[in-house]
């Protein structure tokens, strides 16, 4: 998995403590933050460094936001996470296109603590507009890129496509 902070970085930083590691963010009081995680769905550091943080952002008074619009979020996974279910809002209906605008306005109003959105391919531009709405929101954007391997490693060529246990 790497993960990737487009954030400013003169800013003033802190360590957030995920597990027995610690990730270094810009602090959520001062401004916010945009991250990139690319992962292998097969791989559990998902699960490892992406809940932690999840878990530390659902104790906010704020809601967290999952904009995926090609699946829908499992709700016995949602449960088993231990992430606040009744905290979480999903936007599974809308176009790949429309994502990037609806990750903007979500992370603008400052309703949310964070904004997790499976985006297309972003431009430059993308990028520091969803940088700049989440400083105004002082809120986490996580852009979610999962990889897909286009060979497996024991060289066959997968028949059926299994979701992973995040969705239904």
């Amino acid at each position: 998995m790497r993960m990737q902070t487009l954030n400013n970085h003169n800013q003033r930083r802190h360590a957030l403590r995920v597990g027995t590691n610690l990730v270094n963010t810009s602090s959520s009081s001062e401004s916010g933050v945009i991250s990139e995680f690319v992962y292998h769905e097969s791989h559990p550091a998902l699960s490892q460094i992406l809940l932690p943080v999840l878990h530390h952002l659902g104790s906010q008074s704020r809601w967290l936001l999952w904009l995926t619009p090609q699946q829908k979020l499992s709700r016995n996974w949602l449960l088993h996470s231990g992430l606040p279910v009744e905290k979480i809002v999903q936007l599974s209906q809308i176009q790949p296109t429309s994502t990037v605008d609806a990750m903007e306005k979500a992370l603008q109003t400052g309703n949310y603590s964070v904004v997790l959105g499976w985006l297309p391919d972003l431009t430059d531009i993308d990028r520091e507009r969803l940088r700049l709405a989440a400083e105004i929101g002082k809120a986490y954007g996580f852009i979610m890129k999962p990889l897909i391997d286009p060979i497996p490693r024991d060289g066959h060529l997968p028949s059926i496509k299994i979701h992973s246990s995040l969705y239904h």
